[in-house]
């Protein structure tokens, strides 16, 4: 649904529906930016895993699934922000992330905070643009 600044508003229910007064993403200017993803189940609304490994993989995937309905992917990704509870999960976050992002990596930020929704220790949110649409790449 396009509103009537001109953005596209992006809901899949293979992520987990918001909850607050927010998308899952928006798109404006030809560029996608993604709500923060934390480890939440899309069906039950609940917390997956209780490692920073896990938590990481879930995230990810919703936000993959996120790109998804937005028309773009995750090598369409050009800067992420991951908000970690703990720095010193840095490394176990960054083991399951390369495994999502590989070669033209995006450009990153890592911040620590004090705490996230529903007690998750990772969120990540992304800045992406669409795929061509030509097919080619």
């Amino acid at each position: 649904m396009f509103t009537s600044e001109g953005k596209k508003i992006i809901h899949t229910d293979k992520a987990p529906k918001a909850i607050g007064p927010y998308s899952q993403a928006v798109r404006a200017n030809n560029f996608i930016y993604t709500a923060g993803q934390v480890a939440l189940d899309p069906i039950s609304g609940e917390l997956v895993g209780l490692t920073v490994e896990e938590q990481t993989q879930q995230a990810l995937t919703n936000l993959f699934n996120v790109l998804d309905a937005a028309g773009s992917g995750l090598k369409y990704v050009i800067k992420t922000t991951v908000f970690l509870k703990d720095m010193n999960d840095f490394s176990k976050m960054n083991s399951v992330y390369a495994e999502f992002f590989n070669e033209g990596f995006p450009a990153r930020s890592t911040v620590a905070v004090a705490g996230l929704p529903k007690g998750a220790l990772v969120e990540i949110e992304a800045i992406a643009i669409p795929a061509p649409v030509h097919g080619g790449e």
